[in-house]
């Protein structure tokens, strides 16, 4: 996204001191980074750390490696270009495409806010008691608040953002710390096991968590945002811009990997193998914490940290809707129409799912918009890995063959996962 005024570039001297350099370029990857810890993943790592205890952590740990391919193969994409994935889809490929795909992005975004609308109504609920229809219709506007601080330029929105990561990744390491898993069992979560993957369950939920973990929307704010950065004129400046802003992703990324390892850890050690039902509702695993961890700290850290991950994400949603947009279509809406589009959009299924199935429908409504994304997670992938394969269009960013090998690798991963599970329902698992 290249929003107007000065105040959303962030100049970047070559001949700086390298952590200096670093310092100015932190920021975008993070914007990117908690769109992977947002409610979406909470529901899907709650249903999974319940269900099968530790068994899907070393999905939740290759989903992220995935993220962090793709999304520095995004980085290579807009400092190479000066032109984010949807402006490259809009020129590069056939006219055709261009509507389909727009509107594929779209149905990612509004399933990806809807997660969040529904988690932050969640945790309004939790924290505050305000019944879910009114925290649904509450989360409305909330985001424009946070939009408004825009006009203050692009690194007090990233100190926000970061703020929020902080608040999450804390409150997931005292849960921890309440805990204190086996963590022998824990490292053994992470060795991969394609076997669990026969059941249509765990099947169904790896999916999700593939879905929650590589967003689709994602890829296209990242290329715009990376372009925030302006550096000054130097033979070495892409290269080092991609170096830099590649390491940004990768400490975001893996921060997020660790919120995300956390809640389904959580979710394992508090609630499988005690005798219990599946706990895959994140108002019951706000109830039986306290309980189960001999502290009410537990619980309210919950809440807290939900409502910061739903806040937080739902800002990025909005800065990837106007990519989108202004993408593929050339049209830019200011922040606050695209913000109540895409929330009005997301409210329609939340409130009626609400108050015609009751409160207790709204994590399979969670889960189910992640295996969505899923579902929609090729059409971005595809295109981004062919465009960064191109030597006319990449340049000397080009990227190499082993990374090339790698990215078409994880573009045949999700296809053959979600085929599979295209699959497994139409047979009726």
């Amino acid at each position: 996204m290249k929003p107007p005024g000065p105040a959303s570039v962030v100049e970047i001297s070559s001949t700086a001191h390298p952590l200096r350099l670093f310092l100015r370029v932190l920021g975008p990857a993070y914007l990117v980074a908690v769109g992977y810890m947002d409610p979406g993943n909470w529901a899907t790592d709650l249903a999974a750390g319940s269900s099968f205890g530790y068994q899907l952590l070393w999905v939740v740990a290759i989903s992220s490696l995935m993220a962090l391919l793709l999304q520095s193969l995004c980085c290579r994409l807009g400092i190479a270009t000066g032109l984010d994935l949807a402006q490259a889809c809009r020129r590069y490929l056939p006219e055709y495409w261009r509507i389909p795909l727009w509107l594929l992005a779209e149905g990612a975004i509004v399933a990806c806010d809807l997660a969040e609308l529904v988690g932050s109504a969640i945790a309004l609920q939790l924290l505050f008691h305000l019944p879910l229809p009114w925290g649904v219709a509450l989360t409305a506007l909330d985001t424009l608040v946070l939009l408004s601080l825009q006009q203050f330029g692009i690194r007090r929105l990233e100190a926000l953002v970061i703020a929020l990561v902080l608040l999450v990744g804390a409150c997931f390491a005292v849960e921890l710390w309440l805990l204190q898993p086996q963590w022998g069992e824990v490292a053994a979560g992470f060795i991969p096991q394609a076997a669990h993957l026969s059941n249509s369950k765990q099947l169904y939920l790896a999916a999700g968590i593939l879905g929650a973990t590589v967003m689709p929307h994602n890829l296209y704010l990242h290329s715009s945002l990376v372009q925030s950065r302006h550096w000054s004129a130097h033979p070495k400046a892409r290269p080092w811009a991609l170096r830099y802003s590649s390491l940004d992703a990768a400490l975001a990324l893996g921060f997020a990997f660790l919120v995300n390892a956390s809640i389904l850890v959580v979710a394992g050690g508090s609630f499988h193998g005690r005798g219990l039902p599946p706990v895959t509702d994140l108002s019951e695993a706000y109830r039986l914490l306290t309980p189960l961890l001999g502290s009410g700290l537990a619980s309210v850290l919950f809440g807290v940290a939900l409502l910061a991950a739903g806040q937080s994400s739902t800002l990025t949603a909005t800065m990837a809707g106007q990519v989108v947009m202004e993408g593929f279509l050339n049209l830019r809406l200011p922040d606050w129409q695209r913000r109540l589009l895409t929330r009005g959009l997301a409210l329609i299924p939340a409130l009626a799912t609400v108050l015609l199935l009751g409160d207790q429908a709204t994590n399979q409504l969670l889960v189910l918009s992640q295996v969505v994304l899923s579902l929609q997670l090729p059409f971005a992938v595809i295109p981004l890995v062919w465009f960064c394969g191109r030597r006319g269009l990449m340049g000397e960013l080009q990227a190499p063959p082993w990374l090339l090998g790698l990215a078409w690798a994880c573009a045949a991963l999700i296809v053959l996962i979600n085929g599979s599970l295209l699959l497994a329902l139409a047979r009726g698992h």
